[in-house]
This record gives C-alpha cells, structure tokens and sequence, in this order.
C-alpha cells in the first residue's frame, strides 16, 4: 500500500542529471563550467541557448549544486550534503528560479530583483530564469542594470530557446553557451540506460521508434519511451510515412493514395503525416550527402537513404518543396487531406505536373535510365522490352540495325547522355510539273490566279526600286503561254522590262514552275496592246529621263485602298450619318 501511495515520475523527471558528467551530448558546455567551478573563475551572468530538452535548466542546476556543494569534487557536486539535496528538491534558498513565460513583466521582475541584495545560507546565490527571451522590455530594461553589476555573491543563469530574440545588451552582458541537439547513436544509447535501469522491457524496433521521434532532444525520446512503456510496445507500422515515401519512389499514384488511407484510418491526420514525410525526406537528402547529420537509427537510415537515392536529388527536392507547400495550403485548406493527396498525386505521376521541377525530374529520371542501360546491356533500355506495372517507358531502345563492317557506336556516355546527330539536310525539292499544254508545254497561269497572287505575295516580295514600275499595271488574259501584264506607259514600260527577270523569278518560285511574262501597254489607257518590248521607245525620246525626276528608292508603298473625301469626312466626325438629296 506504502508504493501505490508514491506517485509516478515521469522518465525524464526521474532520471534527470545531477552532475556535470551525467549530461549526454554537451561536453563543450560541462567541460567549462566544470573547470571554472574547479578553479574559482565563475563568471557573474551565463547564458545558456539551445533546442528543447537539451539539459539547459538541469545544467543551470547543477551549475548551482557544485557551487554551494560543502564537498565538491573537482568542480563536480557531492550530491549527498544538504545542499545539494535541497537544490534537489527544489527547497534551496540560494536558488531562485524564475520561469519567464508565465512571469515576463515589469512587476514579476521588480519583485525578484528587490531579493538580489539580501544573503541566503550557502557561498552563492543563483538567480535561473527560463524562457528569458518571453520578459517584456520593461522588464529586461529593469534586469540590465542589475545584470551588468550584480553583488558579489549572486549569479544570473538565463536559459533560452531562441536567443535572438534576448536583448543584445543583455546578451552582451553575460557568457553565451549552446547547447546542441543529440546525435542518433547518443541518444540510443542514452535510451537504453534509461530503459535498463527503469526496468522497461522494449525491443530493438522500439528503441529505433523512440530515437526518431525524440529527434534529438533528450526530454522528448525520454517522453516517447515513458509512452512505448506504458502502451506495451509500439503499433505495428501499418502507417509507415516509409510506404509512402517507396510508393512515390515507385511513381505509384494509386498506392500512395492507399497509404495515405491507412495512415487516416490509424488516427493520422493529415498534418502530422505530411510533417513526417518532411522529416522522413530530409532525412534521406542529408543520408546521401552528410550521413552524420541523420537522426536516425542504421537500419532506418539504410532505408531512408535507398528511397532517396531511387527519387534521385531533383526528385527529392522537388517532392520537399511540393510537400512544403502543401503544408501551407492546408492551413487554410476545408480538407487537409485533399491537399495533401493532390500533392503526392503531382509527385507520383509527374506527367500531370508542367512545372519547371517536374521537367528536371523528368530528364534526370531517363538519364539515369539511359546510364544504367549503357552499363547493363541486358536491361530494358538496351533490349526495349517494356517496362512493367505502374513504370513509365524509358528512352528510345538502341537500335541493333547496324550495317555489316561497321563497329556499333555507344548512344550514350557514362553518366552522361550525347545528343542524337543532327538530321539530315533535306533532298532539293523537285520542281513541281504545272499544267501543261496538249503540245506538252507549261500552261500559264491564267488572269485570276495572277491577280490573287500578285498583290498578296509577289508584289510584296519585290525590292521597291523594281516593284515602283510595276505596282500600277494590270494582269490581261495569258497569251502563247505568257503572262500579260500591262502597265500604264511606255516609261514604265522600258523600265519594268530591265528588271523582267527578277519578276519571273518571283513568279516562278510562287507558282512552283517557269511563267513567262510578257509586258505591254495597257490597251484601256490608249496604248497599243501589241507593242512589246522590242517597239518601246527609250525613256530619253520623251523629252527627260525618269531616274531625274524622282528617286525609286524613296518611294513608300501606297495604301492599299484610297479613301473617299465623303468617308474621311464620316471618320472625322464620329456619329454623323451620309443622307442623300
């Protein structure tokens, strides 16, 4: 009846350091205190920063134990004499703690330093106050002063998560430690000392559950092992965030969706599973590029670091940052899990992803694809047998079709792939037979295909010195296989005709075949129809030489159509309206 009497003590509480070497993981830090404690150099103001659960407050303690211990051991606490069983306890009037986050203003601070002056039975009095960096301005403001010179018996201890939020002057003021989290085997070990001397029975597998989820902090493994305890062992990993993780690897939509159920259907919201599959990624990016920065047991590293190397770097990235975002998304999301689904979806099939991420996976993807055929010629990619299940196609097969006396070139380098050879010129195109004639010669185009075709594309391909001579005239009926085009004198006449070759040659490679132009004097302006080139007089026989009148090359394009005086004026005043008389 005396033991169900005692009430039950937390791990952590239990087993909570009581000398320097009894803190796991931060020797820089005990190592110091240890030798200033020894050697009577203790400064007036220390500062202890660190993650949750890494002995900054327990250190604090102990720091206050060794120095009001009445038998000190090099710089250690007996933690038998009446001191250090009254810090112990918490009965110790030399120790003053302060916790900050429920204590931070102006009043609570006022009250404790009013205290500072006054004696207490032992050598020191130590002042600790956690969470330091939660005190109000007002109230750091009044710990400065004291802070910078205190009373030669008293000794300010800050502890804090988050040191750069603490005030630099206080800072300034005090002898700045970091405490650091726990390495993986530090903290396995640690956890099995706990469990023997507790008496907790767990296996192996537990100890691996533990170690990860305490994620470095002392306090937080020593929580999970007090609840592996209590629970009998551990479930059985029927929500493994690793099947998920191997379901992406395997760009298997499909399952991940259903692990992704069966870790809902286990209790697992959809939050906490996307923050283990961050934390179960990052893992694996850091195990193939600082294997000594994982927090994680050697049998999960292995697997962590397989799934990782299967993704491949752009893909794990890439699946962080997507997980990440997802992560925000579901803040304000109606349905975390749909957010969620959507993103692993995006990440296991990657062909409903455009993004530029999802592109470089892609290409890595079959580079590795392509690197490993090129070193195994019985694999898929040398042989082209298709890929099975849920894979996607790899690269274009090599081809086996070498001709005879020709050693087979690799298509790809190790490691690297080479670009295909560039293709071919194309074969000159054939000129293109028009229509011909019953006496076997080329048909002409006739007046309408002229007249569609010149103002859209021949004319417009023209250089403006030729195209001045040729722009006013007018398509007539085809004769003797010529195109007729007649233009409006016999000036324009002679110049059209010295540069006939550069317009048939336009025509010519419009129409796909040779035309034949023919150029005359339009018959409607009073010119004779028949005259041709050989009857046109020289420019100079009319009196003066066209190139001195104006310049060809000045000459811009004229509009393609005139606009009437009445529709300028219409244009002019917008709403007014033509009304005949």
């Amino acid at each position: 009846m005396a033991d169900a009497a005692v009430p039950y003590q937390a791990l952590y509480r239990r087993f909570r350091p009581q000398r320097f070497a009894d803190v796991v993981g931060q020797d820089h830090v005990t190592r110091a205190l240890r030798a200033a404690v020894r050697d009577s150099k203790v400064a007036h103001a220390y500062l202890f920063s660190g993650p949750r659960g890494t002995g900054k407050t327990s250190t604090a303690r102990i720091l206050a134990m060794a120095l009001n211990c009445e038998n000190p051991q090099e710089g250690e606490p007996c933690g038998t004499c009446a001191s250090c069983k009254a810090v112990r306890s918490g009965s110790s009037l030399d120790v003053q703690e302060l916790d900050s986050a429920t204590n931070r203003g102006i009043d609570e601070m006022r009250d404790l330093l009013s205290r500072v002056a006054l004696g207490s039975p032992g050598r020191w009095k130590v002042y600790i106050v956690d969470e330091v960096h939660q005190i109000t301005s007002a109230a750091a403001s009044a710990l400065l002063k004291t802070l910078e010179d205190p009373p030669a018996h008293v000794i300010f201890v800050l502890a804090t998560t988050d040191p750069q939020k603490v005030l630099e002057t206080i800072r300034s003021r005090t002898l700045h430690f970091e405490f650091h989290l726990l390495g993986a085997e530090v903290l396995a070990a640690l956890v099995n000392d706990v469990a023997s001397r507790a008496g907790v029975d767990v296996d192996q597998e537990a100890i691996e559950v533990v170690v990860r989820r305490g994620q470095g902090s002392a306090r937080d493994a020593l929580s999970v092992l007090d609840q592996v305890a209590a629970a009998g062992g551990i479930e059985k990993d029927s929500r493994s965030v690793g099947d998920v993780v191997a379901a992406l690897a395997d760009r298997d939509p499909a399952g991940v969706l259903s692990k992704v159920a069966e870790a809902a259907q286990s209790g697992l919201d959809a939050r906490r599973l996307g923050s283990e599959l961050l934390e179960y990624l990052r893992n694996g990016f850091l195990a193939t590029r600082a294997p000594k920065l994982v927090q994680l047991a050697p049998s999960e590293l292995a697997e962590a670091e397989g799934h990782a190397r299967t993704l491949g770097p752009a893909g794990l990235v890439r699946a962080m940052e997507v997980i990440g975002a997802a992560m925000i998304d579901m803040r304000d999301s109606p349905d975390p899990r749909v957010t969620l689904e959507v993103a692993l979806v995006r990440l296991s099939a990657t062909d409903l992803d455009e993004s530029k991420a999802a592109l470089v996976e892609r290409i890595e993807r079959l580079e590795r694809l392509v690197d490993s055929g090129a070193n195994n010629p019985n694999s898929d990619v040398q042989t082209g047998n298709a890929p099975s299940g849920n894979e996607r196609p790899g690269p274009v097969p090599l081809r086996r079709d070498v001709p005879a006396g020709r050693a087979a070139q690799p298509s790809v380098e190790l490691g690297r792939p080479r670009m295909p050879p560039p293709p071919p010129p194309p074969p000159p195109s054939p000129r293109v037979a028009g229509p011909r004639s019953s006496a076997g010669a080329p048909t002409a185009p006739t007046r309408e295909e002229m007249t569609l075709a010149w103002g859209d594309t021949i004319l417009a391909g023209l250089r403006p010195a030729v195209k001045v001579y040729v722009a006013t005239g007018r398509f007539l009926t085809s004769e003797g296989g010529s195109v007729l085009l007649a233009v409006p004198d016999r000036g324009l006449l002679s110049r059209a005709e010295a540069n006939r070759g550069e317009i048939e040659a336009a025509m010519t490679a419009h129409f796909g075949r040779r035309v034949d132009l023919k150029l005359v004097i339009d018959p409607d302006l009073g010119g004779a129809q028949g005259a041709g080139p050989s009857t046109a007089k020289p420019a100079s026989d009319y009196g003066e030489d066209y190139s001195e009148v104006f310049d060809p090359a000045e000459l811009v394009d004229a509009p393609g159509a005139l606009t009437s005086p009445e529709q300028r004026l219409l244009e002019a005043f917008p709403g007014a309206e033509e009304v005949e008389l």
